[in-house]
């Protein structure tokens, strides 16, 4: 029994550490899809969180079924053989493109944080990241497993530091904007989690690919869907308190230092571990998804990979955000949407 629930811990902590990224530590991303509706926005949460919980689920349950090892075998399932090439490929321009912002968003973290060169960061996140990829799944598990806990930690902590009075903050939470209920807002969290579970299937699949035993992966998928509630419902609580939130690009930071400064270093250490979560997710999933193409050793490909994604890192990657940003959006509604119906595979 112990060892199905550390299994189901350990997936947990993959899905949430997939999921997050420096957008969960930074505040932005919580605020641009649920904190300015305020309490729409807590709704939201509730919703985003069920969908997590809910397809989640499915989409390891499934990928478990059918025997699917990489992505391109899931959205295969899903959307017919002659579309999923297609879709695979958008599945790898993204993949590769938001890894490489995170591999830049790590050089900006020893940049500005710790007066470390930019190119020192990114290079030791690169070899950090490497070392555990090495251990194949192993070292996902691992570094998931210690990484995960520590921001569910933090996020509960921010949220009881700005707690303050009870009835105060019950007025806050309960805060109706004055914009009128809008289809971006009645939308919202469909967008991001069908945005996040696109992105997060290509470490999902493989996951239930290898552990396979189906209430070890269910447990573990509804725990972490529970734990991405969580973290959700107590980043939207703190930053609900932070007057004109939306006007900041780092909302977290400015509670940090009104509200828990003694905690600024576990602050940094959280912001780094979401994207090093996230950069072994994603480049675990790459490699999965192109060794069944290429016969190449494992960790050449990965070289490969890292490769590309700096250079993308160096030349930037708002232009291409901007052009294949949009398409992903509708691929990934209609990702979710095909999860949904999907009945599973024939027994």
């Amino acid at each position: 029994m112990l060892s199905r629930w550390s299994g189901s811990f350990q997936i947990a902590a993959v899905y949430v550490g997939t999921v997050v990224g420096a957008g969960f530590a930074t505040g932005k991303e919580i605020v641009e899809f649920f904190t300015r509706y305020g309490f729409y926005g807590f709704i939201g949460i509730l919703i985003a969180g069920y969908i997590f919980i809910f397809t989640g689920t499915k989409i390891m349950l499934i990928s478990a079924r059918i025997r699917a090892s990489s992505y391109e075998e899931f959205n295969q399932f899903l959307f017919g053989k002659k579309i999923a090439g297609i879709i695979n490929f958008f599945f790898l321009i993204m993949l590769l493109g938001v890894t490489a912002v995170m591999i830049s968003g790590s050089g900006a973290v020893f940049e500005e944080q710790l007066g470390v060169p930019k190119s020192i960061g990114s290079w030791s996140t690169i070899i950090l990241a490497s070392l555990v990829l090495m251990m194949g799944m192993r070292g996902v598990f691992t570094v998931n497993s210690f990484v995960v806990p520590i921001m569910i930690c933090f996020s509960v902590i921010l949220f009881f530091s700005t707690l303050g009075n009870g009835e105060d903050f019950f007025k806050t939470l309960t805060k109706v904007p004055d914009e009128v209920i809008t289809v971006k807002m009645i939308l919202s969290p469909f967008a991001y989690t069908a945005f996040n579970l696109a992105l997060a299937q290509a470490v999902l699949v493989p996951v239930a690919y290898e552990v396979r035993d189906e209430k070890v992966i269910k447990h573990g998928a509804i725990l972490g869907g529970i734990f991405l509630t969580i973290i959700l419902l107590t980043g939207h609580f703190s930053l609900m308190t932070l007057p004109d939130v939306n006007l900041y690009e780092i909302p977290s930071a400015v509670i940090m230092r009104t509200a828990a400064s003694q905690l600024y270093w576990m602050f940094i250490l959280v912001i780094y571990g979401e994207i090093f979560t996230s950069v072994i997710g994603n480049i675990y999933g790459l490699q999965r998804q192109i060794g069944s193409y290429i016969k190449l050793p494992s960790m050449l490909i990965i070289a490969v990979i890292f490769l590309i994604a700096l250079i993308i890192s160096e030349f930037g990657y708002g232009r291409l955000l901007g052009y294949i940003y949009p398409v992903f959006g509708y691929i990934s509604l209609l990702f979710l949407v095909l999860v949904w119906k999907s009945k599973g595979c024939k027994e």
